[in-house]
């Protein structure tokens, strides 16, 4: 009976997930953070959606305790706390991102059913376009809060080069946010962002506009194996290197790709190699998330390795020394990734 309510409330979490996707795609969460109490009517007339509708959906929020009722007054409030998690993009403790990606996920279902009967995989395209956007969204907090201040300066030496003015070549870059983010904190050096993903480079060239460093910043599509070369100071690799068929064959053309003193940063989940020890809240979402995404991604680029999100430490370091990247060193953790400094 333990057992059965812990699978209870997970399938209540499972229906609950696709109403908080709503919520952010929505924007209603955004519009009840610091607006105090409000009726479902007043809700509705601020974002533009249907009374009926926003009732529901507040309801399915009160039921979560996402947010509070005053049936008194007729009233719902969405704490500063719960804003902190749902609502404000510009904070560490966001997650939304990671709720508007499943109806991807659910929607690739039949190809992953499919994947796990033939051994084929599912291309990352395959899964429609709100995956990129979720993924983009999901990580874009923790680069925010964490890359310049804390992992950047954990490597050795990184910072005084990109100070000085240096060249770097971010691998699997996404919509760019991690590129952009390191083109506004450091306008001497040179940032090339490469991605196979043609819509997310897109993306990424909207975004060095808009940010006003489309002066230092270029965008390519092209493979993790195949970015053009050119002595790069650092090379780095967030969050992706565990997606990618041939991670050897990246990390090798990597280290000929990099100037003679120069690093990779390699940022990867935070997740054990062994199952067990991934028996908790962090551990059991990477999990989760790999054998519906970060495996068949892999698997449907048909090269020599697929890891999936949480092969461990010792794997990783070994494909990279058998790639001539022999230093290998921990110089960073959160609760959910680990940062790793990786040299010749």
């Amino acid at each position: 009976m333990e057992f059965l309510e812990r699978v209870v409330a997970d399938n209540a979490a499972a229906f609950a997930g696709v109403s908080t996707s709503l919520g952010v795609r929505l924007g209603l969460y955004e519009a009840m953070a610091g607006a105090g109490s409000l009726t479902s009517q007043e809700l509705a007339t601020k974002t533009g959606l249907v009374e009926r509708y926003v009732r529901e959906w507040l309801a399915a929020q009160v039921a979560g305790s996402y947010v509070l009722y005053d049936a008194e007054a007729g009233t719902y409030l969405l704490p500063d706390e719960h804003a902190a998690v749902l609502a404000d993009r510009t904070v560490s403790t966001y997650v939304g991102g990671g709720f508007t990606m499943l109806s991807a996920l659910y929607g690739a279902e039949e190809a992953l059913a499919r994947a796990y009967r033939d051994g084929g995989g599912v291309n990352w395209s395959d899964y429609g376009p709100e995956l990129a956007e979720g993924v983009a969204a999901f990580f874009k907090p923790g680069y925010d809060a964490l890359l310049v201040q804390e992992w950047l300066p954990a490597m050795d030496g990184v910072v005084d080069k990109l100070q000085e003015g240096a060249s770097v070549a971010d691998v699997g870059c996404g919509f760019g946010y991690s590129t952009v983010l390191m083109a506004k904190a450091f306008p001497r050096s040179r940032f090339h962002g490469f991605d196979f993903h043609a819509p997310s480079v897109e993306k990424a060239r909207k975004l060095a506009e808009d940010e006003g460093v489309g002066d230092r910043v270029t965008f390519k599509v092209t493979s993790a194996q195949d970015f053009p070369g050119g002595d790069y100071d650092l090379i780095t690799f967030f969050d992706c290197l565990h997606d990618l068929g041939d991670p050897g064959a990246a990390l090798q053309h990597a280290e000929k790709a990099l100037a003679e003193d120069g690093s990779c940063l390699v940022v990867e989940p935070n997740a054990s190699g062994e199952p067990g020890e991934n028996a908790n809240l962090i551990g059991r979402s990477f999990a989760s998330t790999s054998a519906v995404l970060c495996l068949p991604a892999a698997m449907a680029q048909g090269g020599p390795h697929a890891l999936g999100n949480h092969p461990g430490q010792d794997a990783l370091a070994a494909i990279a020394a058998e790639a001539g990247l022999a230093r290998w060193r921990l110089a960073a953790e959160t609760l959910t990734n680990r940062i790793y400094d990786v040299k010749r």
